[in-house]
């Protein structure tokens, strides 16, 4: 078994400051995948001591940035991403883990967050998806046992944002944006119709916290810092584990940790843990 948790730490620093050495103390994971270090690998250093790690720091000093935390070293890292022109630096990170006998690839990714009507935000966002598509197959066909973790910021369907009626104008909830998952996690070489109108493959991955959970609103991943949003439960789930159909049928558990008070959150995203059964 092994266990495998996502979080965008919103900065290393920050949220190791705030007690998330606490949580992680508890949380038994052998492998954790971090988003938006924000940090040179120095800090990620300090604020992980004795872990093993691998990362990929932003172009942009202060931002985004990906990393790998494991128990064990990984028999390969790989960051390169997507055509030359496009800017993935710190949003793209690949490791394979050799885990009693069996190969496991486990990718921290941290998408765009966009802005509509505003291309010089949203574009990024859209080439990141397109590269993302022609990825995810290449990953399933190199290895069988594969998931692509981390903050993807879409939310797929109606079920993973509580106010989704508002915001289906607004980055995070376009159609468009959602037709890039009705493809991801649709049946392996079938065509299919996205929720735009649009049509191509399917790539059959598997969205681990919908697979398990099922037709439910939630759980949430991320809150907005406006109003009550984190107390009241209106939330996005814009984190994944998107599995390969074979790690897919290995899930043993899947949950998403949430603070039980605002003011005891480390980060404003939540992180989420998979049991993967393993060897």
């Amino acid at each position: 078994m092994v266990r495998i948790s996502s979080v965008n730490v919103n900065g290393i620093r920050a949220a190791a400051r705030k007690g998330m050495h606490p949580w992680l103390a508890d949380a038994g994971v052998d492998i954790l995948t971090l988003q938006e270090v924000r940090a040179p690998r120095s800090e990620l250093e300090k604020a992980l001591p004795g872990w093993t790690l691998v990362d990929d720091e932003a172009t942009a000093k202060g931002r985004a940035g990906v990393a790998i935390a494991s128990r064990r070293e990984p028999t390969a890292v790989r960051t390169v991403f997507g055509p030359e022109d496009l800017d993935t630096k710190g949003r793209w990170i690949e490791a394979d883990f050799t885990i009693d006998g069996e190969v496991v690839t486990v990718v921290s990714a941290y998408v765009f967050t966009g802005e509509a009507e505003t291309p010089a935000k949203q574009d990024p966002k859209w080439a990141f998806l397109d590269a993302m598509n022609e990825r995810l197959p290449q990953l399933a066909s190199n290895s069988a046992l594969a998931v692509v973790t981390g903050d993807l910021n879409v939310g797929h369907r109606e079920f993973d944002i509580r106010n989704w009626k508002g915001n289906v104008k607004k980055s995070g909830f376009l159609p468009r944006e959602r037709a890039y998952f009705d493809r991801y996690f649709g049946a392996h070489g079938t065509d299919v119709t996205g929720v735009d109108g649009t049509v191509g493959p399917g790539l059959g991955w598997v969205d681990v916290g919908r697979a398990f959970h099922g037709e439910i609103d939630g759980p949430y991943t991320w809150w907005s810092s406006r109003g009550k949003a984190f107390d009241n439960d209106v939330g996005w789930r814009i984190d994944y584990h998107m599995a390969s159909p074979a790690l897919a049928e290995r899930v043993e558990n899947y949950a998403v940790w949430r603070a039980p008070s605002w003011d005891t959150r480390w980060s404003d995203h939540a992180p989420v843990t998979v049991d993967y059964r393993l060897g």
